[in-house]
């Protein structure tokens, strides 16, 4: 399936933040498929050109826009340049975020015995993961949705996470900052629907990618115990695959589909956030 044969977003600017990642490269080269074109956020300015350079290989339009999504005035700077080589940006995709060794538990309990507990979860941990996750979407969104209201037509799509559903053990910080990011999309939501700005989430549910890997499977490769606990909790049976992602994605992206759509966090998770245990 050609995805432009279904989904035309060739009349969007889109700013991906975190774009040089797996699941967020894969869903930025999706945007570009259908036509939009696209700037590729990150630090790592060679992660983004390559990042950039794949979806121009397969005939989309894309851009390097590095920038640290922490700091406004980086932010800003990096506006301008896709304003310069793209236009002014009408989809924003935070998708920056990730987690720290200095902000999770190795047990689940209190009780379990030896190893690192939420006594020694550091604040310099706590605060680099709300701000990869949080305060990246915060400042990304006071930059580039000024351009949006006095257009007063713009769209944010937030990537959440289940941990905003439930708090998953061993990573706290990460999940608070998480449920932070969906509670900030439904005030989004509200205090722009007046300008003409939709915003929303997706959650996705456990996808096996690098930057959970090492909680997922042993040294060996090996399925971890905590793969098989997940995996008993997803009904589907199975980590989700990037393309899991898109329809939703796009669905969210296509204002002819969901333009009356806003303040909604869509969980993509094979059945994880329904499922009781019993």
């Amino acid at each position: 399936m050609l995805l432009k044969d279904r989904f035309d977003l060739s009349d969007e600017i889109v700013a991906v933040t975190g774009g040089s990642g797996v699941l967020m490269s894969g869903m930025a080269e999706a945007l570009a498929m259908c036509g939009a074109r696209v700037a590729i956020i990150s630090r790592n300015a060679d992660s983004c050109e390559r990042a950039a350079s794949r979806i121009r290989e397969k005939g989309g339009v894309a851009i390097a826009a590095p920038a640290d999504c922490t700091d406004a005035r980086s932010v800003e700077v990096c506006r301008d340049f896709i304003a310069d080589k793209l236009g002014t940006v009408t989809l924003l995709v935070n998708g920056a975020g990730g987690n720290s060794p200095l902000a999770t538990t190795d047990i689940e309990f209190a009780s379990d015995g030896e190893g690192k507990t939420f006594f020694d979860i550091t604040p310099e941990g706590a605060d680099f993961v709300f701000n990869v996750n949080m305060l990246t979407a915060f400042v990304c969104c006071k930059v580039f949705c000024k351009d949006m209201a006095a257009a007063k037509r713009g769209n944010v799509i937030n990537i959440s996470s289940m941990g905003a559903f439930l708090p998953l053990t061993k990573t706290p910080v990460y999940c608070a900052s998480k449920a932070g990011l969906s509670n900030f999309t439904r005030w989004l939501a509200v205090h722009f629907a007046s300008v003409g700005i939709r915003v929303n989430a997706i959650a996705p549910g456990f996808f096996a990618a690098e930057q959970n890997k090492a909680l997922l499977y042993n040294a060996d490769g090996t399925p971890a115990p905590r793969t098989q606990k997940i995996l008993g909790h997803t009904p589907m049976g199975r980590f989700g695959e990037p393309e899991d992602l898109y329809g939703t994605l796009l669905w969210l992206a296509d204002k002819s589909l969901s333009g009356f759509v806003t303040g909604i966090t869509v969980a993509v998770d094979g059945g994880f956030s329904a499922y009781g245990g019993v």
